[in-house]
């Protein structure tokens, strides 16, 4: 989870570059193309298995609609519209936002620890990106970790259905209504070709999409949903210190409070306890362990 959260970090540095180059919704329905693609390319090249039923085509069409079509729309969106502050914090509140849905759909009961630990994260976001003010982008940020938190609960229930074959067509599906979208908004694509948007749109599509979205699901199929999104409060740290790094934006003494806080309730929600707190997943979901 620390190479998928530094490359998520990376990937609102890449959208910020690309978006000077192409439209919102052309951006992310090239991002999800390209990666649904190379995905399927790969499992043709491998002889995975096709899905099979109308129920393994409807839950990965509803998946494609929501954790791309929505969730990559409001994504672009919010860091085109310069989303800071509360933005910032909103896009990443899937945390907080999964809990009850996990418990009342896995029985994944919560620990009071767990608990707590979750909101410090949050809290520490809060240091981190308030004193920057709301934005504009607040709302379709929030829309944004919504359809990311449906994602992830939908990817639990793919199960037997090759990850790599149902990652590819996901976001192939989600990715073609994007362009229907782009469309009708934007007309045709205009699109500088630069270096500087291939490398972001290779970057995005190819390590922030195609690779984080196999690990992601194959996650979400074993881990506790707590335990497991908790490591997105991480993202944001990576994408403070790459736009440190890459961008020259220096922290505040607010952000680096925060950072310190956030980086405490990681490690308070991800250490194993002792007792179990919540019932097994039965098959073909794995057995329900804390990501380590």
């Amino acid at each position: 989870m620390l190479w998928v959260t530094a490359v998520l970090g990376g990937c609102f540095v890449a959208i910020r570059w690309g978006l000077r180059d192409a439209p919102v919704l052309w951006f992310a329905a090239l991002r999800a193309v390209l990666a649904g693609v190379v995905l399927l390319a790969v499992g043709a090249v491998q002889h995975r298995p096709v899905p099979v039923g109308v129920r393994a085509w409807t839950k990965i069409a509803v998946l494609g609609l929501v954790n791309v079509t929505v969730a990559f729309a409001a994504m672009f969106y919010g860091a085109a519209s310069g989303a800071t502050g509360s933005a910032a914090v909103l896009a990443n509140a899937q945390p907080l936002l999964i809990l009850l849905p996990a418990w009342w759909l896995f029985g994944e009961r919560l620990s009071a620890r767990t608990t707590t630990a979750l909101a410090v994260g949050f809290s520490g976001l809060l240091l981190v990106a308030l004193p920057g003010g709301g934005g504009r982008g607040a709302l379709v940020s929030l829309l944004a970790a919504a359809g990311v938190t449906v994602g992830t609960l939908l990817a639990r229930r793919l199960g037997d259905v090759d990850l790599v074959v149902a990652s590819g067509w996901h976001l192939a599906i989600g990715g073609i209504v994007l362009v229907g979208l782009a469309t009708a908004v934007d007309g045709s694509p205009a699109i500088a070709w630069t270096p500087r948007f291939v490398g972001s749109l290779s970057f995005l599509a190819l390590l922030g999409t195609a690779a984080t979205t196999v690990v992601w699901f194959a996650e979400a199929r074993r881990s506790r949903m707590d335990a497991l999104t908790a490591w997105t409060f991480l993202t944001p740290v990576f994408g403070i210190v790459l736009s440190f790094m890459l961008l020259g934006e220096r922290p505040r003494s607010w952000t680096l409070i925060g950072l310190l806080v956030v980086l405490l309730a990681l490690r308070l929600a991800t250490t194993p306890t002792s007792v179990s707190s919540g019932r097994q997943i039965p098959d073909p979901r794995s057995s329900a362990t804390p990501a380590q």
